[in-house]
């Protein structure tokens, strides 16, 4: 099959998108060059491949492609409409599951034709969390293919989250009887427990019924809320297990969420059949990445990849007792493992402040329920827009913290402009950003909830490094500050919903000896694992950098630490290519050696003509 033309491809996108691709990819092109000449400067860049590309951009701007040039605009997945459009796609490809991503489920046109792979659990002994991850997986074969995979994860979690609370309540109810706890209050005082689970909502009301399934989730779910407003209040909200929109009428409804059910109900979910203590916790963090891998685009707006968390804890050394907070905290993802750091390093995680604010109401839901596996009850998250309404306030004040760690939406439109021009809280006083660029909107909102040795972990797009007019002005105030302790550049295709590179900046109100007047630029942006879909940073990388960021020293081709001075001669501009020079060095050439052999072929070349002539002559040809 052949491919479309890359520039083809390009020229169906409009100049707004071509604009964009070019600054993500850092393409050069003057901003008031026309379309063509976008599309030729993406088209002929060596920055960046036509594949690379495709990756960057939407499922509905690839089936857009495809339908201009002719070809089938079929397909689920991202993957297998751009291998049809770079003429790669099998026969029988069209729609079909990636191959990175075969085996995690069997693809099946309508939910409830065949059973999902059943998981062996034990009979004797206790759950690992291996088991318990594969048989969570595969209750997304239950779903798979009856609605959007994006859409399934909020059933499964809502499920995860009834059964454990209702296996949890039954194991302390029955501990208190044995204890010589009344048997009545041990099971209906809400004082005994952590969580209380009304009679309605425990797993074996929901198990016994046959009829109308969707229905008793759903007054479960609200009566578990009831009686736990304080910690549950709109927690489970989100999840409708009645919606006919994704689940179909009543039978399939039904059908679906009997499979369900009976699922979940082979898992014991009790403390004492649990291998290991924060199980449940990292068997729902597992869960968190699939559902992001499997939804592909939208994943991003819930997960960053693992080793891209891992990585900004590890540059910014969260300790006991220290105050965190993520400010578009999606899952939780970052918060964990700040606590999973500290642990790591002897300290007591459970002596952290836990901070959060995340604006989709589903995706705050799947967060507190991730606090609450991870046994962080006391986490803080709140709901609502970081920018225009920001929550985690105290006394009208803005709650200062000693880390802030995030991943905001990248170049978000209608960020809240109109709020930033008369914030309240003075988040904004280095400038307000463009009305389509929110990206330094959310830099400011953190730099400005930082206390006086507090410190910043943030992924941005290159373009913040190099934009100009408002933007330019942001970073001239917040480098005349010394704000900024480091600017890290990723390889492309890190993320979710985006191909582009992505940079890392490290905020710092307090450097220490060596750092001050100076930013430590590191160029990371070549090594990486590639994957099929995706690109990965492994833990040699992310030790790499962070050993070079502590050290706050030159590296060859990799890192510099560039002076204050030096980057104002460079107009505040901070691509990290004007600092650190990758390219290889060319071939020093010798002249004279040059020459020399140059000379020695030549005589060479003469005496072997004058031997063929002396031949020829010999054979009566001269």
């Amino acid at each position: 099959m052949s491919s479309l033309p890359q520039r083809d491809a390009l020229a169906t996108l409009s100049k707004k998108r071509l604009v964009e691709l070019a600054s993500g990819f850092e393409v050069d092109v003057p901003s008031r060059a026309g379309k063509d000449e976008f599309v030729d400067a993406l088209a002929q860049s060596r920055r960046v491949s036509y594949e690379g590309i495709l990756d960057a951009l939407s499922r509905d701007e690839l089936k857009a492609i495809c339908r201009a040039g002719g070809l089938d605009d079929s397909g689920r997945t991202k993957a297998s409409i751009a291998d049809r459009i770079l003429g790669r796609e099998q026969p029988g490809d069209a729609g079909s599951v990636p191959a990175a991503k075969a085996g995690r489920g069997r693809s099946r046109a309508k939910a409830g034709d065949e059973e999902p792979e059943q998981i062996e659990l034990p009979t004797e002994g206790k759950l690992t969390v291996t088991e318990l991850e594969k048989h969570l997986w595969s209750a997304a074969d239950i779903l798979r293919g009856s609605i959007d995979s994006s859409d399934y994860k909020s059933f499964i979690f809502g499920m995860l989250f009834l059964k454990r609370l209702s296996d949890r309540f039954e194991e302390e109810a029955q501990k208190l009887v044995e204890e010589g706890e009344d048997k009545d209050v041990a099971w209906n005082d809400p004082d005994e427990h952590q969580f209380f689970v009304p009679e309605k909502a425990r797993w074996s009301a929901i198990q016994a019924t046959a009829t109308n399934v969707g229905t008793a989730l759903n007054k479960a779910c609200a009566a578990l809320e009831e009686a736990n407003s304080a910690s549950l209040e709109g927690v489970l909200l989100a999840i409708d297990f009645n919606d006919p929109n994704r689940l179909g009428d009543t039978k399939n409804r039904d059908t679906v969420l009997g499979r369900l059910v009976q699922h979940f109900s082979r898992l014991n979910l009790r403390n004492d059949s649990l291998s290991e203590p924060d199980m449940l916790g990292r068997a729902y963090e597992y869960l968190i990445e699939r559902f992001a891998d499997d939804a592909g685009k939208k994943g991003g707006e819930f997960y960053t990849p693992h080793k891209v968390v891992e990585l900004i804890v590890e540059l910014l050394q969260p300790k006991e007792g220290m105050r965190i907070c993520d400010p578009t905290c999606g899952s939780g993802g970052m918060l964990v493992q700040c606590a999973t750091y500290v642990a790591r390093h002897g300290g007591n995680q459970y002596d952290l402040t836990l901070h959060g604010q995340e604006k989709n109401l589903g995706t705050w839901g799947i967060c507190k329920m991730n606090m609450l596996l991870h046994s962080r009850p006391s986490a803080r998250i709140e709901k609502g827009d970081t920018i225009r309404d920001p929550k985690l306030v105290e006394d009208g004040e803005l709650i200062l913290y000693d880390r802030v760690i995030a991943n905001p939406p990248f170049s978000l439109d209608e960020w809240g402009r109109e709020v930033a021009e008369a914030d309240k809280f003075g988040r904004f006083r280095f400038g307000v950003p463009p009305k389509t660029k929110g990206d330094l909107a959310f830099v400011q909102h953190m730099a400005a909830t930082i206390n006086d040795g507090g410190k910043v972990g943030v992924v941005m797009p290159h373009g913040v490094l190099f934009r100009g007019a408002a933007e330019g002005s942001i970073r001239e105030g917040m480098l005349r500050e010394d704000l900024f302790e480091a600017v890290i550049g990723l390889p492309p295709n890190l993320f979710y919903g985006t191909g582009i590179p992505a940079a890392v900046l490290v905020l710092s109100r307090k450097k220490g000896n060596g750092r001050k007047g100076k930013v430590l630029f590191i160029d990371a942006s070549g090594e990486f694992k590639e994957g099929s879909n995706q690109n990965y940073l492994r833990e040699q990388e992310v030790k790499k950098i962070a050993k070079t960021f502590h050290a706050y020293k030159d590296v060859e081709k990799y890192a510099r630490v560039v002076d204050l001075e030096e980057i104002e001669k460079n107009d505040f501009n901070l691509n990290i290519s004007r600092y650190v020079d990758t390219s290889e060095a060319e071939e020093k050439i010798d002249v004279a050696t040059a020459v020399a052999k140059l000379r020695e072929l030549e005589t060479a070349r003469a005496e072997a003509q004058a031997k063929m002539n002396g031949f020829l002559e010999e054979l009566g040809y001269g």
